[in-house]
């Protein structure tokens, strides 16, 4: 560890303290009646812990400080969720659930790592649409462009995509000193639009005003996906009795939403 014995996170490496092992047992047991105090030293003497899972990381090219970071979260959720009377080590339980929460971090917002063949691709094809738009003096195609360089039109949409650099959703696209247009404005959502929320309460409110026997079928028919007969069966009246009350209930719900 001697290569880590610097400053992370504002935290001296070199000084960080240890607990012996029935100071830890005599603190958790203090943590699981709610003191605080407990806590922080214990999470204070285990930060040795964080750092000794943190160097198995050490070729990740990720920032030693949020890995530390990752990992201390990962020991604190070990904390919390440690039982005493499992009879195992705290370490034990706690580096699977440091090394989980650090790979999930590196899995989840790792950069984007885009291959050197893509790389070579995507440059190849905007060196050729220079060439082409100075030659042609218009915009070329992705066919052309394709061409040019002579692979797939889908491998140069692929490759030119891949070195866009990702952009958030709260990104600022436009403000004219009131209110900011972020990227999130600009994107449709087709599935949860206004009209669409308010057609489903209406439907909500529609089918709460049957009667409960219309509801049954409803929710049976169009919910459950079961057939008239299989609905009469399991609510024990005929299947003509189905059809009828269901051709009510679809009549009541189309004048209650109209």
């Amino acid at each position: 560890m001697a290569g880590y014995k610097v400053e992370i996170c504002g935290v001296n490496t070199s000084a960080l303290p240890t607990l012996k092992p029935e100071e830890k047992e005599e603190l958790l047991k203090k943590i699981k009646a709610g003191d605080k105090k407990a806590k922080d030293i214990f999470v204070q003497g285990n930060l040795r812990l964080v750092l000794s899972v943190v160097q198995r990381f050490s070729q990740s090219q990720e920032n030693i400080d949020d890995l530390f970071q990752i990992g201390c979260i990962g020991m604190i959720k070990a904390i919390d969720n440690f039982d005493l009377s499992q009879g195992v080590q705290f370490s034990t339980y706690a580096v699977p659930m440091i090394i989980g929460e650090i790979r999930r971090y590196l899995r989840d917002y790792n950069t984007i790592r885009v291959s050197r063949s893509l790389r070579d691709t995507a440059y190849k094809a905007i060196y050729a649409k220079e060439n082409l738009s100075k030659l042609n003096q218009k915009e070329p195609t992705i066919t052309e462009i394709a061409n040019e360089i002579g692979v797939s039109k889908e491998d140069v949409v692929i490759a030119l995509d891949a070195i866009q650099t990702p952009i958030s959703l709260h990104e600022p696209v436009f403000s004219d000193g009131g209110d900011t247009l972020y990227v999130m404005d600009q994107i449709s959502d087709k599935k949860n639009r206004e009209e669409n929320w308010v057609t489903h309460i209406a439907l909500k409110e529609a089918i709460a005003n049957l009667s409960e026997r219309e509801r049954i079928i409803i929710n049976k028919r169009y919910f459950e996906c079961k057939t008239q007969m299989e609905t009469a069966e399991e609510i024990g009246i005929s299947q003509a009795q189905v059809s009828r009350l269901e051709k009510c209930a679809l009549r009541s719900m189309k004048q209650y939403m109209s």
